[in-house]
């Protein structure tokens, strides 16, 4: 058989680089020294650089300071003794981005030997939505577990509760001294928050059970903002929505519709009278924002790090589950994402992502 001519050699060399260049894996080469001499576009999406800043600089430049020094080891005893450690098997590290983010990943080495020297090709694959997968499956058997045990214990709570509201609402009927109607008053009140708080600790812990559908979104927001006039009473706050070009998302309509709700009802209770609550959205190629606005005092800084937590409330009648329930709700969703930005003073922005459906 007949050995390939050196255009044809040329050819394939070609078409394995461009294949190497264009594939959706990282791929970097590095000589006996650790100096990058391939870099390739998965691998500048991947890390945050651009070659240019890549290329003749040390490996060390994208390894954490633990990973480089294993791996420094590595190559020298295999340029040494032939050992090799990490080659043909995959190893799990954690690397680094420009940014400074670190993130797992996994990397498979291969070696060539030309002209007497060594070049190690790192073949990477970030394992950041594996991992993210993972946690949540395991976040969702918690809450499995946890949610059966809330159960148990609010069927166990719930039925005596109910008795002692009905019986508390008989006796305020019939009751003429005005000691006797105030204490069975804070009773009945205070049987109707713990039953409100049982319910929001039943829907913290169900486990996620959406019914997703595509929607209009901008009819959705429509409905929560005509929803949330009527909310405001005379507040004498202007709720408005600012439209956009309508996008479809596939969301479970009520909760979602819950969870935007319960967001413009905040803004309203946060703003004094001759505020504003803005409802906006912002259109991108893969992704829709639904931006709440709101032009009350903001959120202290102490207290940001705290908002999200359950029973935490600034609120006399509160249960502090409101927003952690939201913000469980619309990260069940697939693609979606919830955040707070607010500025003592300067109000609030609450942003809810959305994953944009293209059909």
């Amino acid at each position: 058989m007949a050995e390939a001519g050196g255009g044809d050699t040329q050819k394939q060399f070609l078409i394995l680089k461009n294949a190497v260049e264009n594939t959706n894996e990282a791929f970097v080469t590095i000589d006996e020294n650790s100096t990058v001499i391939f870099f390739n576009k998965a691998a500048e999406r991947m890390f945050g650089y651009d070659r240019a800043e890549v290329l003749g600089q040390g490996l060390g430049k994208i390894l954490t300071s633990m990973c480089r020094a294993g791996h420094d080891l590595a190559v020298a005893r295999y340029i040494r003794t032939g050992e090799a450690t990490i080659l043909g098997h995959e190893t799990e590290l954690v690397v680094a981005r420009k940014n400074r983010e670190t993130f797992p990943a996994t990397i498979s080495f291969s070696v060539a030997e030309i002209d007497g020297h060594h070049y190690f090709t790192g073949l990477i694959r970030d394992l950041s939505d594996t991992r993210n997968l993972e946690d949540r499956l395991a976040q969702n058997e918690r809450l499995a577990a946890l949610g059966q045990t809330v159960a148990e214990i609010n069927h166990e709570i719930k039925n005596p509760l109910i008795m002692i509201g009905g019986f508390a609402r008989q006796l305020l009927k019939k009751a003429t001294e005005e000691k006797d109607r105030a204490k069975l008053t804070i009773i009945v009140d205070e049987v109707a928050r713990l039953e409100h708080l049982l319910a929001g600790l039943k829907e913290l812990y169900k486990p996620p059970q959406l019914n997703l559908a595509l929607i209009s979104l901008n009819e959705l927001l429509e409905e929560v903002v005509d929803l949330a006039h009527s909310y405001s009473g005379g507040k004498g706050i202007e709720i408005s929505l600012a439209h956009t070009d309508d996008v479809v998302v596939e969301v479970d309509r009520e909760k979602m519709k819950q969870v935007l709700l319960n967001i413009v009802k905040n803004g309203i209770e946060a703003t004094p009278p001759g505020g504003k609550v803005v409802v906006s959205t912002r259109v991108q190629e893969k992704l829709v924002e639904v931006d709440v606005t709101d032009t009350g005092e903001g959120i202290p800084e102490e207290i940001k790090k705290r908002i999200f937590l359950p029973f935490f409330t600034t609120k006399e009648q509160g249960t502090g589950l409101g927003l952690c329930i939201s913000k469980r709700i619309v990260e069940d969703h697939p693609g979606c994402s919830f955040q707070l930005d607010s500025e003592e003073g300067k109000g609030t922005v609450a942003t809810i992502g959305f994953r944009r459906d293209k059909k």
